[in-house]
């Protein structure tokens, strides 16, 4: 048992990792392959790698066809919306705050449970929700100076929204599929979503320098493959509680990494609104961590 929670601690350490270099990795790949393109190629090779993680995992990749639309929705929502927004957002924007505004998901999420499902929550997390909120505010403050764009937050924003969408969306499948199944289904709905822009964007494609095609193999295969393919293997074994702690890392790792790789550098109140909104997450979900530990 303590062997398999090493393992599954790794693993989150492993996807904390990945999916935070991802933001540094669409900032390099977009600067050369349009936004809406990008999310096709890399869904093309995310569907080719999915049936091979679905072998290795012995799990099923038929559903039921009563079930296709809700698997388009969500990933027409997921895939092709996350994606449009979070593509052009990192046009717009570093990869650090892009990064921290993605952060604030959880806290989204949670006040969406909320205000929909009628969650209960205690004082902590709503302190914790405010505090996320206006991290991501100051973040988002720019001097008379500043190289982001304002649109470029907006992106993210949806970005966010679409995400939370997408869990709702996703819930009553979990309890029929297997998350691969899941996984490889919305991916191939959400490619398919990409297709109209990605033709559109046609007059802007030319051919990719090796870094880029290196770049876009490594969001396909590490970050919308293996990478879930980690979270889920977490999930399953440490639970929700636990495994959001890693999630919680993901801005870190991109602000730490596009510091070090890109010279990003944040300003005075942005190293402040980001601190207060990783504080802020941590605080909202401790709640559920210590409810998922309880037993």
């Amino acid at each position: 048992m303590k062997r398999d929670q090493a393992i599954a601690s790794a693993l989150g350490l492993a996807t904390a990792l990945i999916w935070g270099l991802s933001f540094l990795s669409i900032k390099v790949a977009v600067t050369a392959v349009p936004p809406m393109s990008l999310g096709l190629w890399r869904f093309v090779v995310a569907v080719a790698v999915l049936p091979l993680v679905a072998l290795g995992t012995r799990e099923r990749l038929r559903v039921a066809p009563r079930d296709l639309p809700r698997l388009a929705a969500s990933g027409l929502v997921g895939v092709t919306l996350y994606f449009l927004c979070e593509n052009n957002g990192i046009m717009l924007l570093s990869a650090s705050e892009s990064s921290l505004i993605i952060g604030s998901i959880p806290v989204l999420t949670m006040l969406a449970e909320r205000l929909f499902l009628g969650a209960h929550l205690g004082p902590r997390a709503y302190l914790g929700a405010l505090l996320s909120l206006g991290g991501v505010g100051l973040i988002a403050a720019r001097s008379p100076g500043a190289a982001s764009s304002p649109m470029g937050f907006v992106y993210m924003g949806g970005a966010a929204l679409a995400w939370v969408g997408y869990s709702f969306l996703t819930r009553p499948l979990g309890a029929r599929y297997g998350r691969v199944a899941i996984t490889f289904w919305q991916s191939l709905f959400g490619l398919l979503g990409f297709v109209p822009f990605a033709l559109a964007e046609l007059p802007a494609w030319r051919a990719p320098s090796p870094l880029v095609v290196l770049n876009v193999l490594y969001l396909g295969i590490f970050c919308s493959a293996l990478g879930y393919w980690f979270y889920v293997t977490t999930l399953d074994i440490l639970g929700a509680g636990k495994a959001s702690v890693f999630i919680n890392l993901i801005p870190v790792v991109s602000v730490v990494a596009a510091f070090f790789l890109l010279g990003e550098r944040l300003a005075g109140l942005q190293w402040a609104g980001g601190a207060l909104a990783v504080l802020g997450v941590w605080l909202a979900t401790m709640q559920g961590r210590e409810a998922a530990s309880g037993g």
